[in-house]
């Protein structure tokens, strides 16, 4: 049951609009069209900018935040990860719409309303990964460290950062991949003209009724996905390998 709305997509995306049983045919025209035109590339292109943007600024803001609550002491740091997750308990959609209302009219760009609504609704993701890192972390490496001659810098760098890696890595899988694919952030802070990837599928699905399209695109984009997967999963690996 699990697998059977992805083989349905995969059936889809390699069959041509109204197929019969009788009449089954199998193509790959639904992919040509996607790379055939340069709009598709360029929305999917668009998309993978805006993830990669957020997910890069999810870690400049995160890490710093988790950094400081793991220093503090053990009520405060449960009241600061319960306030980061408050807000979660709330619907996503819901929470969208709040920051529609309050960015309506702010003068900002369609594109920088998209990256708000991105950032805040990630955010706590890549907060708690770090956090469960550096919380983790033996504190007696870093006295260890302080011991030999090392500054609190040389300590970070040599000791905390290499450590909490893990929680980076995780929190970029966790960043990553659903803002990849959002729809409804971009349909509800770009003003409707500010496209991605996930608006696509969501259009020639509902609105055009291309399922054959949509699933071709659906199917590119769960390959990138995997692949993503797959190189931060190595990176972990990696990562705690060499530690």
């Amino acid at each position: 049951m699990i697998c059977l709305p992805m083989l349905m997509i995969v059936f889809y995306a390699f069959t041509t609009q109204g197929n019969e049983v009788l009449t089954l045919q199998f193509t790959l025209d639904n992919f040509l069209r996607f790379f055939e035109d340069s709009i598709f590339p360029s929305v999917l292109w668009r998309s993978l900018k805006i993830a990669i943007n957020t997910t890069l600024i999810c870690i400049a803001i995160g890490y710093p935040c988790a950094y400081v609550i793991s220093k503090l002491p053990g009520n405060k740091q449960s009241l600061m990860v319960l306030l980061i997750t408050l807000p979660m308990w709330i619907n996503m959609l819901v929470r969208t719409y709040a920051w529609r209302g309050m960015l309506n009219d702010s003068g900002l760009s369609n594109e920088m309303k998209v990256y708000i609504g991105m950032v805040y609704n990630f955010l706590p993701f890549m907060i708690l990964q770090i956090h469960t890192s550096l919380s983790k972390m033996d504190q007696s490496l870093l006295a260890a460290a302080e011991d030999l001659g090392a500054s609190k810098w040389q300590a970070f760098l040599k000791v905390t950062l290499p450590l909490s890696l893990p929680g980076v890595i995780s929190g970029i899988t966790l960043v990553f991949l659903p803002a990849v694919s959002s729809f409804f952030i971009p349909k509800l802070l770009g003003g409707g003209d500010f496209v991605l990837i996930g608006n696509l599928i969501e259009s020639y699905f509902i609105s055009t009724g291309d399922w054959n399209f949509g699933s071709a695109i659906s199917l590119i984009m769960a390959v990138i996905i995997l692949i993503s997967m797959y190189i931060t999963k190595k990176l972990d690996r990696q990562s705690k390998e060499v530690h």
